[in-house]
């Protein structure tokens, strides 16, 4: 079978797009992107070529630009140049020319064909942002028929490339997903040449006597994939000849474990989690039972922003007094009792709220929350005047942090003037509340212990006596008091 036959098997295999589709190709002038251009004429399918100039190889660069403007007249195909100033974009974004050159060529390739893509570009807010494909279509600059371009972007990453990502990610460690590399679709982005080796292409460009440019910053050392390609493979190969095949398989094979894993932790996250409004509930019982823990306990709080060393923390948290937790850059994991719960830094989108110490704080949506101010008192108490907004608790009681909750089935509590504990769904129909009132209903809580049902009652242990030194007055301009 030859390359054009493997090219045409692969594209149906992986449904990477169809045959009436008008293709985007990100076109370099190298040999790949040739070989690339070559296969979709052969094959029949219609395209537009797109050419980053990133200004940073001088003359080559022009030189690059003008080669792929003539590859369009050659083709007969529409050819898009986008010239960047790519150090300058660096510097301001305070990243590597690799990671820029990246950011921009994306950003432009997903704006041509329509579809701004968040994920491969965040930058958004750059001097640079790209054209948008009605100002590519104003300028004249797409074809006629440029409504019927793929939302796909065409790349000429070959299985040589894949190998070289593979051994990056092991070294800089990495998970399942590292280790099976770049995938034929990812997102908008496609590489259809992922079945194909180097030698493959070389071989293909020589016997249909295909033109390119050669890029000197391949032959520098100076990056890290140049090194790899340059140096560490070949020396690898002096030991294993049949390496670079035995990494092709290995890629294969991480791919289907790669399901497989995800499977496992779907299964699990189904079992573990319950989803309470903004909050993800887990409880602690079955949570131990897990194997293997520390891998499902990632996968379970990686996306809320938490590392993979946290694990362990969280880990720890499970056998922690209630209150305790860890925290991410928008979520805590909270220990509340036999559960942790998983919920957001914003105070207002959060149904349980740790409260560090004296202060103020928002809490709860619109129509079920309110304010709440909380300060250390000295003096005589009889001098504030009592409300069903205010609470005056001895605060040698009071353990920080606390937690402001909604309240549950199964809390109790013991009413001021009490010696008894009483459940507070009880409590409740004592004050001839109705439903509604009770889903707007918060306590606070310390120690697994309920200070106080906010604007209704506080618990009779946290109340001031003769020997109070101290005192916490709690305030609250609740939507329910």
């Amino acid at each position: 079978m030859d390359l054009l036959q493997k090219f045409q098997q692969f594209i149906k295999q992986e449904n990477l797009f169809s045959p009436k589709d008008k293709l985007l190709l990100a076109v370099s002038g190298g040999i790949d992107s040739m070989v690339l251009c070559e296969l979709c004429q052969k094959a029949g399918y219609d395209f537009v070529i797109a050419h980053c100039n990133f200004q940073l190889r001088g003359k080559e660069s022009e030189r690059d630009e003008l080669f792929v403007r003539s590859i369009g007249e050659k083709y007969g195909k529409t050819v898009l140049v986008k010239c960047f100033e790519t150090v300058e974009y660096a510097a301001a974004n305070k990243v590597s020319i690799q990671v820029a050159a990246r950011e921009l060529r994306y950003a432009w390739f997903f704006s041509i064909v329509g579809n701004p893509e968040t994920s491969d570009t965040n930058r958004g807010d750059s001097t640079q942002h790209p054209e948008s494909f009605l100002e590519h279509k104003k300028a004249g600059t797409l074809p006629t028929d440029a409504s019927r371009l793929s939302p796909q972007v065409l790349t000429a990453h070959h299985l040589d490339d894949n190998i070289e990502t593979m051994l990056m990610n092991f070294f800089k460690g990495t998970g399942i997903a590292g280790l099976r590399g770049i995938l034929p679709k990812q997102g908008k982005i496609v590489r259809p040449l992922l079945f194909a080796k180097k030698d493959e292409l070389r071989a293909f460009a020589a016997e249909n006597k295909l033109a390119w440019t050669e890029d000197s910053s391949n032959q520098s050392d100076k990056y890290a994939r140049n090194y790899f390609r340059n140096q560490l493979i070949p020396l690898v190969k002096n030991i294993y000849p049949e390496a670079e095949s035995n990494l092709a398989n290995s890629l294969r094979r991480f791919k289907d474990i790669e399901l497989l894993y995800h499977q496992s932790v779907d299964y699990h996250k189904k079992k573990l989690l319950e989803y309470k409004g903004s909050e993800i509930h887990i409880p602690v019982l079955k949570l131990k039972k897990i194997v293997p823990l520390i891998s499902v306990l990632y996968e379970i709080i990686k996306d809320y922003q938490f590392s993979a060393d946290q694990s362990a923390e969280v880990v720890s948290l499970m056998d922690s007094e209630t209150g305790k937790y860890i925290q991410s850059s928008t979520h805590r994991v909270i220990k509340n009792r036999n559960w942790l719960i998983i919920s957001p830094n914003k105070t207002t989108a959060a149904d349980n709220i740790l409260i560090e110490g004296p202060g103020k704080i928002k809490f709860g949506p619109e129509g079920s929350g309110g304010n709440l101010e909380l300060a250390l008192v000295t003096g005589n108490p009889a001098q504030i005047t009592a409300s069903a907004g205010i609470a005056l608790i001895d605060a040698a009681e009071v353990k920080f942090p606390i937690l402001l909750r909604r309240w549950q089935t199964g809390d109790y509590f013991y009413p001021l003037g009490m010696r008894k504990k009483k459940k507070l769904s009880r409590f409740f129909i004592d004050q001839k509340l109705s439903k509604t009132d009770k889903e707007k209903i918060w306590v606070l809580e310390t120690n697994k212990k309920i200070i106080w049902v906010i604007g209704y009652r506080i618990d009779d242990r946290f109340k001031i006596t003769s020997s109070t030194k101290q005192w916490l007055k709690i305030k609250s301009e609740a939507v329910n008091v």
